[in-house]
């Protein structure tokens, strides 16, 4: 049976799901499952790829970035696919990208202290077009390779992303969403902004002191 228009309650109850699943810390679980110390513990205390990266551990930095980057793109292109069955409408559509991605950024296992949210959205995006989420990750690398600092690539493909969305895309609703994450990406990064303009950001690949909170993923 298809339903011509999402109920409230259906609405609802998809954006408190995506949130839960957005929630889902994997730094900590991974960092738990491999014998690790906790992410909150050590370097910047952000429960992110990047900061698990400096227990050492590779394969764990890279199972955490892909499982945040995963989380975003299975809800995202879950909903798309049953928006015909619940009748999602794309402002909808673009809600529960905004919550799987807020969930990260608020996550409710983690007392509402979650990442930064840079892989998350990452996979959103790929959620609303696989063309629209490579742009911003090759723009992401670039600008990482370029300066050295993942807060400056975070930043840059934040900023660049709603560009990019409604050029790609051509919807202005994707282009609203991909704004709001990018405004709370650049929020969320506010610290590294400061450190930047002091000279006191650490750079990729070199060994950083307790005090210094680079880009998590």
């Amino acid at each position: 049976m298809t339903i011509s228009v999402a109920a409230p309650t259906v609405t609802i109850l998809a954006l408190l799901i995506a949130f839960l699943i957005g929630s889902i810390p994997f730094a900590v679980l991974v960092s738990k499952a491999m014998g690790l110390d906790d992410p909150r513990s050590y370097g910047s205390g952000n429960p992110g790829a990047t900061n698990v990266l400096r227990s050492g551990n590779k394969l764990a930095a890279i199972l955490t970035l892909f499982g945040d980057a995963a989380k975003g793109l299975f809800v995202v292109s879950l909903a798309r696919a049953l928006a015909p069955v619940f009748g999602f409408s794309m402002q909808v559509l673009a809600g529960i990208g905004i919550a799987v991605f807020l969930g990260h950024v608020f996550s409710v296992f983690l007392r509402f202290r979650g990442g930064k949210g840079v892989a998350t959205a990452a996979g959103v995006l790929f959620g609303i077009q696989l063309e629209l989420g490579a742009a911003v990750v090759v723009l992401w690398l670039l600008v990482a390779l370029v300066t050295r600092y993942s807060s400056v690539a975070a930043l840059s493909a934040a900023a660049a992303a709603p560009f990019l969305a409604l050029w790609l895309t051509g919807s202005e609703t994707w282009t609203a969403a991909t704004m709001i994450m990018a405004a709370v990406l650049i929020w969320r990064h506010k610290d590294n902004i400061r450190k930047l303009l002091a000279g006191q950001e650490g750079r990729l690949g070199k060994k950083s002191t307790a005090t210094e909170d680079q880009a998590e993923a």
